[in-house]
């Protein structure tokens, strides 16, 4: 452990060396109203070389105040500072040679005369590749309106989502989700209902990041989505709502917001329905004994309706104590629920090789089943910054709590005499407990080297109960002892890490980093047994630019998978009798190596092209794996002609792809096009070697008409895929909208519709196994049209305070704008 911490320091250091002797300057300051000292953010700051009138480097302050523009040649510039309410500020003679050339405080005078109905229009790229992550900005996204958080993750470069809302990353399920860089127990029973219960109106940009540095958990071998909510940070009072009806989902959401002088405070609330909907499926299997010389098969064919609630609702604020103290802090109540009930036909025959059949069996299953999740989530945040630019220290307090439970009942009948009929009722209540507390630090010790560093414990503790009625000769239910049972479980992460960001031979950017996690776990459920483990994650990422348009990037990451509450909990799920699955508390997590190179090249139109290519290996790779039994006893109680499907660690998978992301506006016209192609192997013990090739193509257009109408397409195929034992499926849909502004863009209506002209959305799974084969048809219903309807108020006001309250200068603007910029992408 010292050996690898001394030698992560001496690398830092040697970069940090390499890096000083040669390097470019940087231009460095801080923007503050000249009245009351107040940070100016957002400003604009402009360097222009001599007899220029256009800037070739530039940059926005900070929240406070401050700026560095990078990479300056050594010379002679013009550095101009400006912001909407201010006098614009000119710096003649500005000489860099080498090193941090300081231009101090910069003190911007207000102007006299107040600003009515000023718009300055700018429109923020939908796609963003920075050094540690790739930004889609989802803000105008009209096919996504009326949706949620799954409809814009569908449109996210590098991201797949299937048809019940599961989500790869690279071609990896493994994610770790946040919410504004925070984890939310929202996430912790059921990630697709989760993904499902998050307006597409609250979601600001989604954040992927695919290989996190070492300020990161290790958590999450395929990389980190982060969900940015829309906040807002300007002076005055102000709120939006946004409601969609439609034939599928229908949801609701408003905003308040206030903010004077240091203080601002934000609530919203939203909820969303999904509509009961029809699904049918069709399942045929067919398995063999031990010796071969009998064939039992199974048709089932049935039909279930659906339905999914949902709200979300949270209350922050941020309190700037003083210009180096600022709190921010935020309550969140989440809750979830979806009901199904199914009737399923069924017809299962036991034949000879040859045909003959030995018997027919007919019966007849229904079932009902729903569950509920209700989560809390609170911050609190502290962050202290000091005179030194870039220093600053952050305490963060996060904690969650989740109750959940899931009820379902079935019965089978059948339909010949002389077979008892058979019949659960089962009830899996729970709760699932986490806490966190990490303290960061961060230094910029010279001008080309910045150090982080920070430790963290995170605790969490899951209960549940297991509680099983069998259904009697009498028809009465009685509870089975041997199916009803506890499962307590916690675990404890310690972690440290050390990190820096740097400049090497004037050539790269890069950042490396160690992090250390120690992982103790305990579990009280009979035969489990889980050892902790040391955790020593290193990471690195190398930027270069090749020159002001294009760059390129090499990084590598060390992740691990824990397994999670799904994973883990041995409730059996015996609400199809035929098809049975359960947890595996003795899970071990998986082991990733992660390795990217990006290229990305922007062209001065607009246009802008990304190629990031891939390769991942795993080690005790965690994988549903299905296995048939004629005849199982689980509680006491046998069932028969069973497939059991339950997650292992299973050797290991290498995973290669190349994702290509394009976007290319022609006048009016805007396209956006996603291609990726990804190939899975894997390696298991005892079994052959398995290899799975897949794509994904989508194609995103828009136009703007006159008089601030907008249309778009959407369009998106997922191939099928070869996996362990059978092939996932394929699936495509599209979708299509309009949005019509008025009101001075402070309104909107707008209507959607998806697969208008294909009712169902047809997928064919197939499972095999050494003495089975199946196969699986599901109809889901997809087509579905909307309207939705946003709606901004209030007035903001650009305001600064001067000590004498009678000189205070108020500045008026339209509604919607953030400090006066109105940024057409959040419209």
């Amino acid at each position: 452990m010292l050996r690898n911490l001394c030698l992560l320091v001496l690398f830092l250091g040697l970069l940090r060396t390499a890096s000083a002797q040669s390097a470019k300057g940087k231009i460095t300051g801080k923007v503050t109203d000249a009245a009351n000292g107040s940070p100016v953010d957002y400003a604009t700051i402009s360097v222009f070389k001599p007899g220029s009138n256009s800037p070739f480097n530039g940059i926005s302050s900070d929240v406070n105040g401050n700026f560095s523009v990078n990479d300056i040649p050594d010379g002679a510039y013009r550095v101009t500072i400006d912001f909407l309410g201010y006098k614009k500020d000119t710096i003649e003679n500005v000489n860099v040679k080498g090193g941090n050339t300081k231009l101090g405080l910069i003190k911007l005078a207000a102007l006299q005369t107040a600003l009515k109905g000023v718009t300055v229009v700018s429109t923020a790229p939908t796609v963003e590749n920075k050094i540690d992550k790739m930004v889609y900005n989802a803000a105008n996204d009209l096919t996504a309106q009326g949706g949620v958080a799954i409809d814009v993750l569908k449109k996210v470069p590098q991201i797949s989502v299937d048809i019940d809302g599961n989500v790869e990353l690279q071609g990896s399920s493994a994610i770790r989700f946040l919410i504004n860089g925070k984890p939310s127990s929202i996430f912790g029973a059921s990630l697709a209902d989760a993904l499902q219960s998050i307006p597409a109106s609250q979601i600001k940009s989604i954040e992927v990041i695919t290989s996190p540095g070492a300020k990161y958990d290790a958590s999450g071998t395929g990389g980190i989505i982060n969900i940015v909510l829309k906040d807002n940070k300007v002076q005055g009072m102000n709120g939006s709502f946004n409601l969609s009806a439609g034939t599928r989902l229908e949801n609701g959401s408003i905003n308040l917001n206030v903010k004077k002088n240091n203080f601002g405070a934000g609530l919203f609330f939203s909820g969303n329905e999904q509509l009961n909907t029809r699904m049918y499926t069709a399942n045929n299997r067919r398995s063999y004994n031990n010796s071969r010389d009998t064939i039992t098969t199974l048709l089932q064919n049935g039909y279930g309706g659906y339905k999914r609630l949902g709200y979300e609702s949270g209350l922050n604020f941020q309190w700037d104590i003083s210009k180096h103290d600022n709190i921010i802090g935020a309550v969140g109540l989440d809750r979830f629920s979806n009901r199904g009930d199914g009737r399923t036909d069924q017809q299962q025959q036991t034949l000879s090789p040859a045909g003959a059949l030995f018997s027919n069996l007919l019966s007849l299953r229904n079932s009902v089943s729903n569950s509920s999740s209700t989560s809390a989530d609170w911050s609190l945040d502290y962050k202290k910054t000091f005179k030194k630019d870039g220093q600053e220290l952050e305490v963060l307090y996060t904690s969650s709590y989740e109750t959940h439970s899931s009820y379902a009942t079935q019965e089978q009948n059948y339909l010949s005499s002389g077979n008892q009929s058979q019949g659960v009722i089962s009830n899996n209540p729970g709760h699932d407990h986490e806490t966190e507390i990490a303290v960061d630090y961060t230094d910029p010790v010279s001008d080309n080297f910045q150090l982080e560093t920070g430790a963290k414990v995170t605790l969490e503790s899951l209960k549940n109960n297991i509680i099983t009625d069998t259904l009697l000769g009498n028809g009465a239910y009685e509870n089975n002892p041997l199916q009803t049972y506890g499962f307590n479980y916690s675990r404890k992460v310690y972690a440290v890490y050390l990190s820096g960001t740097f400049k090497l031979l004037d050539f790269f950017d890069g950042k490396a980093g160690m992090r250390y996690e120690r992982t103790a776990t305990w579990a009280d459920f009979p035969g489990t047994n889980i050892p902790g483990y040391n955790t020593w994650a290193p990471s690195f990422v190398l930027s270069h630019k090749l020159d002001k348009s294009q760059s390129i990037k090499f990084a590598y990451s060390y992740r691990i998978e824990r397994p999670d509450y799904g994973d883990l909990n041995p409730f059996y799920n015996i609400s199809d009798p035929h098809n049975i699955s359960t947890g595996n508390p003795n899970l071990k997590p998986e082991i990733g190596h992660n390795y990217e190179l990006v290229y990305n090249k922007s062209f001065q139109d607009g246009s802008n092209f990304m190629a990031s290519a891939f390769y991942r290996y795993n080690t005790d790779d965690m994988q549903a794996f299905s296995t048939f039994y004629p005849s199982i006893n689980i509680g006491g109680t046998d069932y028969t002609n069973v497939t059991l499907t339950q997650r292992y660690n299973i050797g290991s998978q290498t995973g290669v792809g190349l994702n290509l992301f394009g976007s290319v506006p022609a006048g009016k016209f805007v396209f956006r096009s996603n291609v990726q192609l990804g190939e899975r192997t894997n390696s298991t013990p005892g079994l052959a070697s398995v290899t799975g090739f897949a794509y994904r193509l989508n194609l995103n257009a828009s136009y703007k008409f006159p008089g601030d109408l907008m249309a778009e397409v959407f369009g998106n195929y997922n191939s099928s895929q070869k996996n362990l034992q059978g092939t996932r499926p394929g699936f495509g849909f599209y979708n299509i909208a309009l949005r019509k502004q008025f009101l001075n863009k402070n309104a909107s209506i707008g209507i959607t519709a998806a697969n208008p002209f294909a009712q169902y959305v047809s997928q064919t799974t197939t499972t095999h196994g050494a003495n089975f084969e199946q196969s699986n048809l599901r109809q889901t219903p997809y087509r579905s049209f909307g309207v939705t309807l946003s709606y901004k108020f209030g007035k903001l006001e650009f305001k600064k305070e001067e000590d004498n309250k009678e000189n205070q200068q108020i500045f008026p603007l339209n509604n919607g704008q953030k400090k006066g910029i109105r940024n057409t992408e959040s419209y």
